[in-house]
């Protein structure tokens, strides 16, 4: 890339800095990209430059746009008009863009080193991961990786969730009801194993006034009332706190089982986390922070024992912070954990990737460390996201009806394939490759469908839109992209490169002048996406890259061994969307295939 070279996105803001002295509004400017000539290629509303730097629209959009005409050389002409600067763009400022993408330079950039935290998943070791675990996760994987690629230092954690009160209960029905039976033993995945023991602790059904425990065909299995089994669970949780052997031992084993079992499923999502933390590690330090928040005045200590902040003239409740008993909740945790990270890591901002029913929590959390008095409470962020929704309602892992992500994955995989199946030759691919074809499809259409609609909105999955080779799918952008290399690999069988220089000699219309422009808002883009950390924006562009691409190819003859200059322009716009579409694929978590077709 030509480190000379500025585009007119970036002359105007200069523009506007060295003609009114003023960089207040150069990071809000909103270009606008119109695909109709006649309101120009690119656009800018003057109206609030006007109201900030007292000029008429038609003084200051003249300054900007001869300053920006002047600087490219004459190779872009502009009009002002109803309060636009509309900025109309040559074949050669084009070709200058189009070169600019031809360098690596152009998709490698850095805009921060700073440490960031992203922290998401952190399941309970008492059941397998649910589809909103699969949202979460994937949410928190993009925008890590997103963030890395601008380059800031990006660590990424999960703290599991393997103690307290709903880990004790799973622990106390398999103690009743397990008869020492293991995964192992029962041929069942380790934490759908334990998950079927917390299923059964909340499963309760009543028979002439007496409650009864329900075993996994709805029948009333030994008489345990349910008040006796929360006793035993909160005595399993105080023996575990107070380190008893026996109690430790079966905590282990099962919380084993169930890590193996998080394992398998993150793999096949293709989520890892640098760092993993263990609420069982950090739990007493929260316990002493809150303990020494008694002691200098934050907290209040009762009569009966138990730990509180009260906030209610901030606006929130009385808040719980360790029971009677002493053992923790939640929170106390939290407070340890957040304390813990930015004393070791040296963080600049940790994000906490949390659905939004967890928002009181965190804004409760956020207040208790700032009344501890720790300034970098500033630098964290609850990214508050939509939870996926089922056409009968909201998820509830309690009642037994929650979508387990092992079987979403595995039943989207099956999907893909018959869904596919006729469209694409598989026929030269051995069993092995066949099923990893697939795998590809049925996570992609996965993770395409979770990561195109904005964190903040809902979800309902329906699996009919998420593979289609014509729809707004993973599968159409993929689709795209193996059109792009096969066309790549034909180029040679029907034309040859020439030097740059003959590009000069070729007249661009509609189709080649909207595909670069598009694919050159690429790092703009990016950069958005990073600061709002949501990978829908990029999902959404990549879609209409290959959208624009797709009109492109089926508009034009771009391999026309007679026009030898065109066709070689054509391959260069052809690399670069290739390389866009299999970069911000990449940057979603999904792979992309060089042949489908």
């Amino acid at each position: 890339m030509n480190d000379d070279f500025k585009s007119v996105e970036e002359l105007t803001k200069q523009g506007i800095c060295v003609l009114y002295g003023s960089t207040k509004y150069c990071n809000k400017l909103y270009f606008q990209y119109s695909l109709k000539k006649s309101f120009g290629d690119i656009s800018i509303i003057l109206y609030p430059l006007s109201k900030l730097l007292k000029y008429s629209v038609e003084t200051i959009g003249n300054n900007i746009g001869n300053y920006v005409k002047t600087k490219l050389k004459g190779k872009v002409n502009f009009s002002v008009l109803q309060g636009f600067l509309n900025f109309f763009l040559g074949d050669d400022y084009y070709f200058l863009l189009l070169k600019q993408m031809l360098n690596d330079k152009f998709y490698n950039f850095q805009i921060s080193s700073k440490t960031i935290m992203v922290e998401y998943s952190s399941p309970n070791t008492n059941k397998p991961l649910h589809i909103g675990h699969i949202r979460n996760s994937l949410i928190g994987e993009s925008i890590s990786k997103i963030l890395k690629k601008v380059g800031y230092n990006v660590k990424k954690v999960q703290i599991i969730n393997d103690r307290g009160i709903h880990i004790s209960k799973s622990m106390a029905a398999w103690i009743k009801f397990g008869n020492n039976q293991t995964p192992t033993t029962m041929k069942i995945k380790g934490d759908h194993f334990v998950g079927k023991y917390y299923r059964l602790f909340e499963t309760i059904n009543c028979v002439n006034g007496i409650k009864y425990l329900n075993d996994d065909n709805n029948k009333p299995t030994k008489k345990y009332s349910y008040s006796y089994m929360m006793n035993l669970a909160r005595s399993l949780l105080k023996k575990w706190e107070d380190g008893d052997d026996k109690i430790m031992k079966i905590w282990k084993m099962m919380n084993g089982w169930v890590y193996y079992g998080f394992q398998e499923t993150y793999k096949k999502l293709g989520i890892n986390f640098d760092h993993i933390e263990y609420e069982s590690k950090i739990y007493n330090f929260g316990k002493k922070i809150v303990k020494e928040g008694v002691k200098n005045g934050v907290f209040i200590k009762k009569q009966d024992g138990s730990i509180w902040i009260d906030l209610t003239k901030d606006g929130f409740d009385k808040k719980l912070l360790l029971r009677a008993d002493q053992t923790s909740v939640y929170i106390t945790q939290d407070i340890g954990t957040a304390i813990n990270r930015f004393k070791i890591y040296n963080l600049d901002k940790l994000i906490y990737i949390v659905g939004k029913e967890q928002e009181y929590h965190f804004q409760i959390l956020f207040k208790i460390l700032n009344k501890l008095g720790y300034t970098w409470v500033n630098k964290l962020i609850h990214l508050s996201y939509e939870m996926v929704v089922l056409p009968e309602g909201k998820m509830k892992s309690r009642i037994g009806n929650v979508i387990e992500a092992d079987k979403f994955i595995s039943e989207m995989i099956s999907f893909s394939k018959n869904s596919c199946l006729k469209r694409i030759n598989s026929k030269k691919m051995n069993k092995q490759e066949k099923i990893k074809y697939f795998e590809v499809l049925g996570l992609g259409a996965i993770k395409y469908y979770f990561l195109q609609i904005d964190p903040k909105k809902k979800i309902i999955f329906n699996p009919e839109q998420s593979i289609d080779f014509k729809g707004k799918t993973a599968l159409y952008i993929q689709y795209t992209y193996s059109r792009i290399r096969s066309i790549e690999k034909k180029f040679f069988d029907y034309c040859f490169l020439t030097k740059n220089e003959n590009l000069l000699n070729v007249k661009l219309d509609i189709y080649e002048k909207n595909m670069i422009k598009l694919m050159y808002q690429y790092p703009v883009r990016l950069i958005k996406s990073a600061k709002e950390l949501n990978p829908s924006i990029l999902a959404n562009y990549v879609y209409n890259v290959a959208k624009l691409f797709n009109n492109f190819y089926q508009t034009k003859k771009i391999l026309n061994p007679s026009n030898i200059p065109y066709s070689n322009m054509c391959i260069n716009i052809i690399y670069v969307a290739g390389n866009i579409l299999k970069y911000i694929m990449n940057l979603l978590g999904i792979e992309v295939i060089d042949y489908i077709i």
